[in-house]
Parts: C-alpha cells; sequence; structure tokens
C-alpha cells in the first residue's frame, strides 16, 4: 500500500479536526496501518451504537442456517406465540423478518432520544413496546431506520434457540472469532439490546469485517453462511440519496464497499475488490466523513498488484 497517501488520510482527519479514536487498515489479512488517539489503546473496548446490527445479522444468518429461522418470509408476530399487541392490522400480521431485517417493518418508530427513553423509562418489555407500535405504511414498502427493529431480531433470536442471545451469540459467533466475553448491554427480559448496546475493542470489530471478506469462513470453520454474507450485504432497499441497505448492513450504491455504521463515527468497511478491511471509532458527526477519506484516500492507497 502507499503509505504516503495514509499519512495523507490521517493528515487530513487532523485538519479538519476529526476526533477518531482509532484507525485499523488491514489488507490482504495483515495490519498495515494502526493507529490509537488520545487516551484510546488497542485493549480498550469501545461502544459500537449501531454497528450492533451488523452482528445481530450474521446471528441471524447463523440462526436461519439452524433452521431455527425457518424463512425470511415468515411473519414476525409469529415469534411471540401467546402474546397480543395492540392495533394488530393486517399490515402489522405481514410484517416478516426480512422486513425487520431491510429497516422497511412499517412501524411508526420514531429515532430520536425520546423514542429511546419512553422505552428505557416506560416499558420493562420492550419486544412489546416495539410492536405495539402503529403501523404507518405497508411493510417493505419504505426504509425507516428503526433500531426497534433490530432488538426485535435479537428477541426472535433468543426466542427461537431456547438460550440467552447473549450465549448464543458467544457460542456462535464470538468464541469461533477469538472474541472474549464482550459486554453487551440487555433490555429487562434479559435480551441483548439489538440497535446497539455491544462494546468491542477496534481489532475485534476488524474481525468481523474479516470473516465477511472470507465469505463467513474463520480458521477453516464456517461461522457464517457463505450465502448470508453474499445476500445480507448487497442492495436489499434504497435508503437515502448516498446509500443503499442490505440486511444490517450499509451499502455503497457504487459497489465498491459495504459497511457497519454506528454512531458518532464507530464503522467497519469492508472492500472485498481490495481484500481490504478498514476500521474507525471516534465521536464525529457523521460517518460519512470517514466513508469520504475511505474513498479519498486509503482504496487509492491500495496497489492493485494482489501481493501488495
Amino acid at each position: 500500500m502507499d503509505a504516503g497517501r495514509l499519512q495523507a488520510m490521517l493528515d487530513s482527519a487532523r485538519t479538519q479536526n476529526l476526533t477518531l479514536h482509532s484507525v485499523l487498515v488491514i489488507r490482504h489479512g495483515s495490519i498495515v496501518l494502526e493507529r490509537y488517539f488520545g487516551s484510546w489503546e488497542a485493549g480498550a473496548a469501545h461502544s459500537l451504537f449501531s454497528c450492533t446490527k451488523s452482528f445481530v445479522s450474521a446471528l441471524a444468518g447463523i440462526a436461519l442456517d439452524k433452521g431455527l429461522i425457518p424463512g425470511l418470509d415468515r411473519p414476525v408476530l409469529s415469534f411471540f406465540p401467546g402474546e397480543s399487541f395492540r392495533e394488530t392490522d393486517s399490515r402489522k400480521q405481514a410484517m416478516t423478518v426480512e422486513n425487520l431485517l431491510t429497516m422497511s417493518a412499517g412501524l411508526d418508530w420514531l429515532e430520536e432520544d425520546e423514542t429511546y427513553d419512553k422505552l428505557a423509562t416506560e416499558s420493562g418489555n420492550w419486544v412489546r413496546f416495539i410492536l405495539d407500535l402503529p403501523m404507518a405504511w405497508q411493510p417493505g414498502s419504505r426504509f425507516l431506520y428503526s433500531s426497534g427493529s433490530s432488538h426485535v431480531i435479537s428477541a426472535i433470536i433468543q426466542q427461537t434457540s431456547g438460550m440467552n442471545g447473549y450465549d448464543f451469540a458467544k457460542t456462535n459467533l464470538f468464541d469461533p472469532l477469538g472474541i472474549r466475553d464482550p459486554d453487551w448491554d440487555r433490555d429487562p427480559a434479559g435480551t441483548p439490546i439489538g440497535g446497539w448496546g455491544l462494546s468491542l475493542t477496534p481489532r475485534d470489530m476488524a474481525k468481523l469485517g474479516y470473516l465477511y471478506l472470507r465469505d463467513g469462513t474463520w480458521d477453516g470453520k464456517q461461522v457464517v453462511p457463505a450465502y448470508w454474507v453474499a445476500t445480507s450485504t448487497q442492495p436489499q432497499i434504497r435508503a437515502n440519496e448516498r446509500w443503499q441497505y442490505g440486511y444490517q448492513w450499509w451499502v455503497d450504491p457504487d459497489g465498491a464497499f459495504y459497511a457497519a455504521v454506528g454512531r458518532y463515527g464507530q464503522g467497519i468497511f469492508v472492500v472485498p475488490s481490495l481484500d481490504l478491511v478498514v476500521v474507525f471509532t471516534a465521536h464525529i458527526d457523521s460517518t460519512d466523513t470517514e466513508a469520504d477519506l475511505l474513498m479519498k484516500y486509503i482504496i487509492p492507497a491500495c496497489r492493485r498488484d494482489p501481493a501488495s
């Protein structure tokens, strides 16, 4: 890789006064750049915020492959037998697992701090709170970013696996990747929060990116099904003017990369064509800024010689 371009990326971040906490660049399986800033160190766990969602997506793919989730077309309400939810019209009954994964559930969720406050302070049952919400439109017809949808996915995994969702994650994802006992916040029912709450070191964040770069394999073992890696990182729905969205992964519309994205600039970027994984942790306004650093400096730093 071109060290000068990587240095130019760091210089640009400094010129923009970006509060980066770490940057990791991994190419052909080797760390070619690893920088920490301020008081942050390599062994410090960092809150992933919504990068958590992409880990939940991986777990959903594992549960699907094990037959615990019979299919993405299964109605969401069918996973909670005996429960009754408010305003259960035909649209809510038609809401599927795939709608949750693509942020197109149709629930009238407002992704703002006020919603989180209500979830935390007014509800001892987060799944009920989310699925009690009225429907705003037909499932699958529109993208609306919803951490609530991600949490319902986590609850479905816990419900169908017959074990706590954290234990399922530890057995099927964290342990195979060598991620030791990560912190993961839980709801009052003990379910790992699907939309946020996972804390990992930057190197452990990079493991998910590298796992996906290798079609779901790690040390010769298929951890996440290859078909799930391919499908979940392909555009499934248009999110906004800049981004497409897969199954809890953000997808560059030009196909250059896909990314796990979290609030304040947490990011895991995967560039399959260049055998490249880039991790950022930060406290900045927008991960779009880091995507710009990736496109302007890091991708051009990659020499096209496969050995470089």
